[in-house]
């Protein structure tokens, strides 16, 4: 942000020297937290924002109580999971947030263990294969050359096996056949069906709160100490970033784009960076106090500069997407938010947790549809970077 900017960006500054002591505020997007390899963030006890409580009503259709309810159980189920999986050991085969028992469910694959894991706190389901096997499994699928209507594979702790999606009417293309014959030789293999291909949500210039990159707009993920985050396919090392206002805000000093997506940008020019998000005056600006990984099944909220806030589920994780021109990444994770062009690189939030940056998706914001970001602390871990933090 720049000084010279509008008051909408001063108020920003005015926030962060004023939230810590403001009982009644909670991030519920853009912004911070811990380090290169951060520890667990501590959990706050804050109120959710009414910002945060509109966007679960309208997106989740969950009534105010409702929604503190099931924010109070995914935090306990954060620090359950991190228990869970500790006394599991070799036996843990994944794990998911049941939203409508507010409980987590862990898979092992042996019963010694899931009496360890009920004592951590834990529901437990056994089944055959652990979470090691299913990694190394879709390792080898990952390997593999995929076509344009297949869309993307993951492992599914609750289907225990990996999950490849085909885009609906493509299932018996002879190359999606091909391609599923040697999934199966690599892995347990389940095969879903999703409506259409995923796409990155990188737009070209048009008005709103961006940054850009050549004609290329895309959207701030969270702040960090000497630049921000966001996703790699919007630019490359050396770009130079403009911000809204197309005054220079700095570069990109690291990008990677296949395979990963993400990026940061360092800021100078007059530019500072704070740990909030901006709420474009749709909804008040945020703080984020932590980056503490949410399990699957768990509320999740995206912010960008083209759709503002939306909200939905965390469906999967350490998902391959095949992009539809034909790019793949890998590890990334899956959510039922949509989003729109110019969204990309903008931040998902779980509760008051950081979650990633958004990297892109299938739908829209009228019909639905479904998107994926890249966890921010595998970012901060590439680049030893340090989130900016309130």
């Amino acid at each position: 942000m720049r000084r010279k900017t509008s008051a909408r960006l001063r108020l920003s500054a005015v926030l962060l020297t004023t939230a810590c002591a403001a009982a009644g505020l909670t991030a519920t997007g853009l912004a911070p937290a811990a380090a290169a390899d951060p520890a667990p963030a501590p959990e706050s006890r804050q109120p959710a924002s009414p910002a945060l409580l509109d966007a679960m009503k309208r997106d989740l259709g969950l009534t105010p109580a409702a929604a503190r309810e099931r924010l109070a159980d995914e935090r306990q189920a954060v620090t359950t999971e991190r228990a869970a999986r500790k006394a599991a050991g070799a036996a843990y085969a994944g794990s998911w947030f049941d939203a409508a028992r507010g409980r987590l469910t862990v898979a092992v694959t042996q019963r010694s263990a899931a009496a360890d894991v009920r004592k951590a706190g834990a529901d437990t389901r056994m089944v055959e294969h652990s979470a090691a096997h299913l990694d190394a499994a879709k390792s080898r699928i990952d390997a593999l050359k995929a076509p344009k209507n297949v869309a993307s594979w993951r492992v599914d702790a609750k289907a225990n096996s990996v999950v490849v999606d085909v885009v609906a009417g493509h299932r018996a293309d002879n190359d999606v056949e091909t391609f599923l014959r040697k999934a199966r030789a690599a892995a347990p293999v389940q095969v879903g069906t999703v409506a259409n291909a995923p796409s990155t949500f990188a737009a070209g210039t048009v008005g709103g709160d961006p940054y850009y990159t050549g004609n290329v707009r895309c959207s701030i993920g969270f702040s960090v100490h000497g630049g921000f985050v966001t996703a790699g396919h919007c630019g490359r090392a050396g770009a130079a970033v403009r911000g809204w206002d197309g005054s220079d805000i700095g570069t990109f000093q690291g990008s990677s784009f296949p395979d990963n997506d993400y990026a940061w940008v360092s800021v100078g020019n007059g530019w500072w960076t704070v740990p909030v998000v901006l709420g474009w005056g749709t909804i008040p600006d945020q703080l984020v106090r932590g980056s503490a990984e949410a399990p699957v099944g768990s509320s999740i909220c995206r912010s960008g500069s083209t759709t503002k806030w939306h909200c939905g589920n965390l469906l999967a994780k350490n998902e391959t997407v095949n992009y539809s021109d034909g790019t793949v990444v890998h590890q990334l994770t899956k959510t039922s938010v949509c989003a729109e062009g110019g969204d990309s690189g903008g931040s998902f939030i779980s509760g008051d947790q950081a979650q990633g940056v958004t990297s892109g998706g299938w739908g829209n914001c009228g019909s639905g549809g479904e998107t994926w970001f890249q966890p921010v602390n595998e970012i901060l871990q590439r680049y030893g970077l340090t989130l900016h933090t309130a």
